[in-house]
């Protein structure tokens, strides 16, 4: 079992704020506000988990490498692959714009500095998941990731809390999806599957069902964990990590049952 949660990175470099021509503010919901913390009663007992420092708006993890709005990089940066939906509407690999914010920089990148993050950031980040896992899968002869967001509020009356998404069953097999859904369920929240949110790169990235390393993401709902400004841990937190333990310990007593299975 591995947890990642790429998008709570809060360290934020004053060189590249200062290339904002929107408010610092403006840009928090970029954030997975504190999505760090929900991970933090499963670290204790021993689960490796991989958090990202550094902030979504410099680099996001769960974008492809080259995924990225040309407009943005002086020159442009292309290597043939045609920017995703998500980069045109300005969340690329290098956030550019947001709803209802606008432009967010002054002036485009320079290349040579997209390389960078590329290099310093997201190239060591997926490196050290693809190793972690490859370890498990030497280890226990199956690897889960578990990849760790959380969403603003979903309207409607029938929202869900949680959304797990499996890119529609490709990065896991039924069976871990159905176990992930009836627990969380079994706890009283409204779930998901794959709508609005069916997984990013990491998940596609890293899934191998075949090969038994599997990936689920995990969008939970940041009322249920932050305060009513979305700025700070509220009252909720404890029990969701606590949720986040017991998805993790039924994770994995469904891979071990496959064991069991196997052997038989």
């Amino acid at each position: 079992m591995l947890l990642s949660v790429p998008h709570a990175g809060r360290d934020y470099d004053p060189a590249l704020l200062a290339q904002l021509r929107v408010p610092e503010a403006s840009i928090r919901p970029l954030e997975d506000r504190y999505a760090d913390r929900l991970a933090d009663a499963a670290s204790a007992a021993g689960v490796p988990t991989i958090i990202a420092k550094a902030p979504r708006l410099s680099i996001d993890l769960n974008r492809a490498p080259d995924d990225l709005d040309q407009d943005s990089i002086r020159g442009g940066f292309s290597r043939g692959v045609p920017a995703s939906a998500k980069a045109r509407a300005g969340l690329g690999l290098i956030p550019t714009q947001l709803w209802g914010v606008g432009p967010l920089w002054r002036k485009p990148f320079e290349p040579e500095d997209i390389a960078a993050r590329v290099h310093d950031v997201h190239r060591p980040y997926h490196a050290t998941i693809a190793a972690a896992l490859n370890e498990a899968k030497l280890r226990w002869n199956a690897a889960l990731l578990v990849d760790l967001h959380s969403m603003p509020p979903v309207k409607g009356d029938d929202a869900p809390d949680i959304v797990i998404g499996d890119r529609f069953g490709t990065t896991a097999t039924a069976q871990l999806t159905a176990t992930a859904e009836a627990l969380l369920k079994g706890l009283g929240f409204r779930v998901a599957l794959n709508t609005p949110y069916p997984g990013g790169y990491i998940v596609s990235r890293h899934a191998r069902p075949a090969a038994n390393i599997h990936a689920l993401q995990i969008e939970i709902d940041r009322r249920l964990y932050l305060d009513a400004a979305f700025d700070q841990p509220g009252p909720g937190l404890a029990r969701m990590q606590r949720v986040i333990v017991q998805l993790v310990e039924s994770l994995t007593a469904e891979l071990t049952s496959g064991f069991a299975a196997a052997a038989e």
